[in-house]
């Protein structure tokens, strides 16, 4: 019991920390998809020396099949930062977290025809309940800083879907525990998004002032590298339903974090629109671990 409690705080922290991204991104003045890139570099140093000083072997027993796997995962990873941080780019933060949340409906929907998973009722009425709030979502508008609410929550949309991907990929992944396969994970993105961004927007990383410098490092340092680490780290000690309640820190953070600190404006259809969606999903789950 001892255990859990530090456990609990560890992956709550985690996920309070993991919502106040979109604040960092906004101050990095450089593209989404060098964003992206930069958070994967220094995520995967501050990793690279966690591996070194526990004197893990993350390589032992990998086959071929897992090694593409995680390369494919991390692929969708990255180019899912992208689309996410373009989305904060075009709407608020709430609106661009509560889209990227549709990504747990879309792994309901998609089981049952990749991980041979039964739909049952309970599942096909949280999918309609989640899809009820995305509309909601989408009706409301974002109020963001942005120009095109519509165009930022398509985005996040967006990058649900291919948070889904990296979350179906990772089921079939074997044989590597939760910080070998993000570092793997962070290493493939490093592969696909450095030509991505050398034939998109170029580097342009020397261009950012003081506040950027100190947004990416705090970015990439803290909210990837590190918070990765105690998230993972976290995860053995808790309980499936413990999980899939405490997740709902990230967008709650958020959401407080636009009304409160950035002062985006929130109407009740959005936020009924989130309780929608993050009910529904948060209900199929602990409903699942119960089974």
């Amino acid at each position: 019991m001892k255990q859990k409690y530090p456990a609990k705080l560890l992956f709550s922290v985690s996920m309070a920390i993991f919502g106040t991204i979109g604040v960092f991104t906004r101050l990095i003045s450089v593209s989404s998809s060098e964003i992206a890139l930069y958070r994967a570099v220094l995520a995967a140093i501050v990793i690279a020396l966690f591996l070194i000083f526990s004197k893990k072997n993350i390589f032992k027993g990998l086959k071929n099949k897992t090694l593409l796997l995680l390369f494919l995962s991390g692929a969708a990873m990255g180019f899912n930062w992208i689309l996410l941080f373009e989305a904060y780019n075009y709407t608020s933060i709430t609106a661009a977290t509560l889209s990227y949340y549709f990504a747990p409906t879309i792994v309901l929907l998609s089981s049952p025809f990749i991980m041979k998973e039964k739909l049952n009722k309970t599942k096909v009425m949280c999918f309609v309940i989640s899809t009820i709030g995305l509309g909601m979502v989408i009706g409301g508008g974002g109020g963001g800083k942005g120009s095109d609410d519509i165009k930022g929550i398509m985005l996040g949309l967006g990058a649900a879907f291919l948070y889904a991907t990296v979350i179906l990929i990772n089921k079939k992944i074997q044989n590597i525990d939760g910080i070998g396969r993000t570092f793997m994970q962070f290493i493939a993105a490093i592969i696909v998004l450095s030509p991505y961004v050398a034939f998109t927007s170029g580097f342009n990383i020397l261009s950012l002032d003081d506040i950027g410098w100190v947004s990416l490092l705090i970015l990439g340092i803290l909210h990837t590298g590190i918070t990765y680490s105690v998230y993972f780290s976290s995860l053995p000690h808790l309980k499936g339903s413990e999980i899939s309640l405490l997740s709902y820190i990230d967008p709650l953070t958020a959401m407080i974090v636009s009304a409160l600190i950035l002062a985006e404006p929130t109407n009740i259809l959005q936020i009924t629109g989130g309780v929608f969606i993050l009910g529904s999903t948060l209900f199929s789950e602990i409903k699942n671990n119960k089974q």
